[in-house]
């Protein structure tokens, strides 16, 4: 079992940043590719970003290329998001997950474990 431990959201004014961690405890995440999802009330969750197993390949979706970053720290077992330049509809709880493989993914069926998320709120 894996469990999963999101940190760092808040209320941010449009423009700002945070920064999102993950952190897992039960095993290590190394051997796995790691995502963020979001999930905005009355909307289905869906993919943020995603990375492989050693970092050396990412994804993001369209909305979020450019202003977000994804990392990872296997010796801590934790998994980052930055987020600069936010806008309101960043607003949403973002969730990170662990996958069944070593490369990064974008379909939240392709993880097994995830964290109970973690509120972001941009004000306009």
């Amino acid at each position: 079992q894996v469990q999963l431990v999101e940190s760092g959201g808040g209320l941010v004014q449009a423009g700002g940043s945070l920064r999102l961690s993950c952190a897992a405890s039960g095993r290590t995440v190394s051997w796995y590719g790691m995502g963020w999802f979001r999930q905005a009330p009355g909307k289905e969750r869906e993919s943020v970003a995603a990375i492989s197993r050693s970092g050396s390949s990412t994804y993001y979706a369209d909305s979020v290329k450019g202003r977000f970053t994804i990392s990872r720290d296997n010796a801590k077992n934790t998994v980052y998001l930055q987020m600069n330049s936010l806008k309101p509809e960043d607003t949403a709880v973002y969730y990170c997950a662990v996958g069944g493989r070593p490369d990064p993914s974008s379909d939240p069926y392709e993880y097994n474990y995830w964290g109970q998320g973690t509120q972001v709120t941009v004000s306009s």
